[in-house]
């Protein structure tokens, strides 16, 4: 039913030249993967270089993040248009770092989410909770809040064209990762309320990927969940053999998953 999907955000790492070499390592190791989406998210400096190398390849280019309009007086912000030049197919928006170090909020979410759909780029909407919001026992109204205001006036259509990205907020960059039980019962609760947003049909096609520290060593109990169809990969994903292995080890569900 779902298609395993692993990117990797670059975040504010690699010059053109580092990115270019990493990006030709992961094509040269995975160029006969076919059963899984890989999506590689570098600088936007690094955009249309990486495009080069990975061009008609089984890999597609990610950006970081973008701005809701589509041209104009916005200094320093990227257009959703300006991705697709360079080449990118998705995008991830509502990052937990835009959200408490840029005070991106649930409305400015929404609104790049449409603007994104509307342009033909794929959204990977990033929700989850802090460390203070999970031990005040507020993690289920944070993820339902995350989603229906990310999700406000997206009709069963467009809901089909995102992906979303649990990351526990309180487990990115920390080393700490959710257990594979944690990430599962977030996941089986994003599904439940996307069922009741749209309908089961509609959350059952939807791709839910886990991040935060995900690395070679966990990926595989984190992929045998049922709800959890791939992950959004941070520090690992900035070196070759980490993010090749992190790929190989999400394919334990390969033989269990009918790929769309």
């Amino acid at each position: 039913m779902r298609k395993p999907i692993i990117a990797g955000n670059w975040k504010m790492n690699k010059t053109i030249d580092e990115a270019v070499e990493l990006a030709k390592g992961i094509r040269r190791e995975l160029y006969n993967v076919s059963n899984i989406d890989i999506v590689l998210c570098p600088p936007f400096t690094a955009l249309s270089e990486v495009n080069k190398i990975i061009k008609g390849s089984n890999i597609d280019l990610g950006a970081q993040d973008m701005y809701w309009e589509r041209e104009g007086a916005w200094t320093g912000e990227v257009s959703p248009d300006m991705l697709k030049d360079s080449g990118a197919r998705f995008v991830i928006i509502g990052h937990s770092e835009r959200r408490t170090l840029f005070g991106e909020t649930d409305e400015a979410v929404n609104r790049k989410i449409k603007s994104a759909i509307n342009c033909g780029l794929i959204p990977i909407m990033c929700i989850g909770e802090s460390l203070d919001e999970r031990e005040r026992g507020q993690t289920f109204k944070v993820i339902e809040r995350h989603i229906k205001k990310g999700l406000s006036g997206l009709g069963k259509e467009w809901a089909l064209k995102i992906v979303i990205a649990y990351e526990p907020v309180w487990a990115i960059g920390t080393g700490k990762t959710a257990t594979p039980e944690q990430a599962q019962e977030a996941h089986s609760f994003i599904r439940d309320v996307l069922s009741n947003m749209y309908n089961e049909g509609i959350s059952s096609l939807i791709r839910l990927q886990y991040g935060g520290s995900v690395n070679s060593d966990n990926i595989e109990d984190l992929m045998k969940e049922d709800d959890i169809d791939g992950a959004l990969v941070g520090g690992a994903s900035l070196k070759l053999e980490s993010f090749i292995k992190i790929v190989r080890g999400a394919g334990v569900k390969y033989s269990e998953r009918s790929v769309i």
